[in-house]
């Protein structure tokens, strides 16, 4: 049986937040031991809005450097930028070639964004099949996957196998790989949304100081029910701050009756998450060269396949050597 190759995305626009904590880099970090993974920063897809070039440029370092933090071993999990692995957008073009145009405009952010008006980049379109070549290129068997991910991992497992059907065997067909249920984090102020990387008093940093911590905690959502209970119907905002207290400290709320008490163990249990992570993250920053070899080492590491899967796409395209 082929070893399990895992690949887990974060794409480079906003600050990473604690359900990426839980949903995406502890697994990843929990996997390391047993299964060859790579931590992949899709620099490429935070180009399909309107940008800062000198913020997408910042914030890939920052991930990478929170990533370290976070305990992701570069030497066992390559942390690679996306756009260093120019194979990656090679191989979005052959497969662009397999592709029907309706594929790709039935995929939601597309048909979101273009139904609302105004301007739609062509990469709003067909990111998702840069995203397809970014688990084809390097072989991947395993992606971790949530609902709203589901789409895309479908395309490119379909890719995959109308490009081996027609032109012979050349790509791995890729599983998915659901999350835990209790590491899916909600906002804290809209807890039927995901917590997200954008600014608001719902979400988590990873790197927010204590008081910011202690401030979004308490401007949770609640209700009028005053009964600590797991009901995601009823109490969605209650159930929420449950399941971020038993992910964070693997422990049930000690006093089932007080929001009060459930606030502060919460606060508690997420500051004792998050403050090593701080304070890795300021050793790492002190020395941002040290990351970006870390970031060249990694992507020269996972090369050499990305070539050799790319080698074999054009050969059964039909393509010259």
């Amino acid at each position: 049986m082929a070893p399990t190759r895992r690949l887990t995305g974060f794409k480079p626009t906003g600050h990473l937040h604690l359900g990426n904590l839980l949903g995406a880099l502890r697994p990843l970090i929990a996997a390391q031991a047993d299964t060859a993974s790579i931590a992949l920063i899709a620099d490429l897809h935070a180009l399909t809005m309107d940008h800062d070039p000198q913020r997408v440029r910042a914030l890939t370092l920052e991930q990478a450097t929170v990533m370290l933090a976070a305990g992701v071993d570069p030497e066992r999990t390559p942390i690679v930028v996306q756009s260093q692995i120019p194979e990656h957008t090679e191989l979005h073009y052959l497969l662009e070639c397999v592709t029907g145009f309706g594929e790709a405009a039935r995929m939601i952010q597309f048909k979101e964004k273009s139904a609302a008006g105004g301007p739609v980049r062509l990469s709003l379109l067909t990111y998702p099949v840069l995203m397809a070549a970014d688990i084809l290129v390097q072989d991947i068997t395993a992606v971790p996957v949530g609902e709203d991910q589901n789409q895309h991992l479908e395309l490119a497992r379909t890719l995959a196998t109308r490009f081996n059907s027609r032109y012979g065997e050349t790509f791995t067909v890729p599983q998915g790989v659901r999350p835990d249920a209790a590491a899916r984090v909600m906002d804290l102020a809209e807890p039927t949304i995901k917590m997200g990387k954008s600014t608001g008093t719902g979400r988590i940093g990873l790197l927010d100081p204590p008081d910011v911590v202690r401030r979004a905690v308490a401007r949770a959502v609640t209700d009028e029910f005053a009964v600590v209970r797991r009901d995601r119907e009823r109490q969605p905002g209650v159930t929420n701050l449950i399941d971020v207290l038993a992910a964070c400290s693997g422990r049930q709320p000690s006093d089932p009756g007080s929001y009060g008490a459930l606030k502060r163990e919460v606060t508690d249990a997420v500051e004792t998450l998050l403050a090593p992570i701080r304070a890795r993250h300021a050793e790492f920053a002190v020395d941002p060269g040290h990351v970006r070899q870390i970031l060249a080492d990694s992507a020269a590491r996972v090369r050499p396949r990305a070539v050799a899967t790319v080698r074999r796409a054009r050969s059964a395209l039909g393509l010259l050597d």
